[in-house]
């Protein structure tokens, strides 16, 4: 069974539609069909700042400004070698805490520890999420929709100095694709709502749904106008078994975004499971003519083709999603599989590498890593 959910995780980038129309979504919530998570979720310890991140603010930041305005002290501690050296890790979201004791985090983790830092540094913080661009992975039968934000640092109230009248912009996305992001301005209520959909996506995909229920839930309440969040909290239902709720949350999600595609495919889906085919199939045929080639489309054919040993028509629809989606390792992968399979190892270690280099969490780079190696050692030249 395969569901469409959204969370902000990957350093990519977020499609967004014309913002909607914002409603409470307290009705859409069943507590009763969930039990306590395992841990409670506390909104206000996403940007708390530890003694530790304090003692660094003050020890490696302040005391080594030499006459910066703050923000961009803060930005050399996090961009300069000998800082911070932060490492991107696609693995979990973690919290302001979390990101620094590990010096790594998503695009999210890192955005949000670098707010709590400015936080400490009172500074003016300013969020932005990236358009019009939208990047899929996919893990556990969900295929989740990545996207992207960062941040801008502005000066202080208190400061009237020159040195301190830029702004700084900071994103841990490479400098030539911050270039080419359009992005419009979210508040701090939307991005705790991003971090409470991205744990509960990554519950769900661990199988913890009433943890899942419990990040999604305040999700909704932190963030009504975060759509993302009600489509989360609809696959939750889904997967749990409560067609009905699932079934209202995702029309909550149309009625607000009428061409959104995810929560089409999951509504129709519903509808099948609860035997009305015919207004599955409405649904379908309307998300056939917006979206006739799905994100996967391509893959799940060369998947089948594999299957049959077709390598090269597998090579072929691999590549089909490596034209379209070529930050997604998982098809750089199968590319080479696939060429491997032809004989072709030139290019079977060429996409190798880039799926080794596109890589989003340490445990796929090490494997991709021994892969290679094994065909060196093999003398696949």
């Amino acid at each position: 069974m395969r569901t469409w959910i959204s969370l902000l995780c990957c350093a990519w980038l977020v499609g967004c539609a014309q913002a909607p129309l914002v409603t409470r979504g307290e009705h859409l919530l069943r507590d009763e069909l969930f039990n306590p998570p395992a841990q409670a979720i506390q909104a206000d310890e996403v940007f708390a700042i530890s003694d530790e991140m304090r003692a660094y603010v003050r020890n490696e930041i302040i005391g080594h400004s030499r006459g910066k305005s703050r923000q961009q002290a803060l930005a050399d501690a996090l961009y300069q070698r000998g800082g911070l050296r932060l490492e991107y890790d696609a693995s979990a979201t973690r919290n302001a805490a979390e990101a620094f004791h590990a010096r790594s985090g998503n695009c999210l983790s890192l955005v949000i520890m670098t707010a709590a830092f400015a936080r400490e540094l009172g500074l003016r913080v300013e969020y932005q999420s990236a358009l019009n661009e939208e990047a899929w992975s996919r893990s556990a039968g969900l295929y989740l929709r990545s996207g992207h934000v960062n941040l801008t640092l502005g000066r202080r109230i208190i400061d009237a100095g020159p040195g301190d009248s830029r702004s700084v912009t900071i994103d841990f996305l490479a400098s030539e694709d911050v270039r080419r992001l359009r992005t419009r301005i979210v508040d701090e209520r939307t991005v705790l709502a991003m971090y409470m959909n991205n744990r509960a996506a990554e519950a769900l995909v661990a199988q913890r749904l009433d943890d899942a229920y419990a990040w999604a839930r305040e999700a909704v309440v932190q963030g009504p106008a975060f759509l993302s969040a009600f489509n989360t909290l609809g696959v939750i239902y889904l997967r749990h078994g409560n067609l009905a709720p699932a079934e209202q949350v995702f029309r909550h999600v149309l009625e607000r975004e009428p061409a959104n595609t995810r929560a089409m495919y999951n509504l129709a889906q519903v509808l099948v499971m609860l035997g009305r085919d015919r207004e599955a199939a409405e649904w379908q045929h309307k998300l056939a003519q917006i979206e006739p080639n799905p994100p996967f489309h391509f893959f799940n054919l060369g998947i089948a083709a594999m299957a049959r040993n077709d390598f090269r028509a597998a090579r072929d629809l691999f590549a089909r999603e490596v034209d379209r989606a070529d930050y997604y390792h998982e098809f750089h992968f199968w590319l080479a599989q696939a060429s491997f399979g032809l004989g072709d190892f030139e290019q079977a270690r060429k996409h190798l590498a880039l799926a080794m280099d596109s890589s989003t969490t340490r445990r796929d780079h090490d494997l991709y890593a021994a892969k290679l190696a094994w065909m060196k050692s093999h003398g696949y030249q």
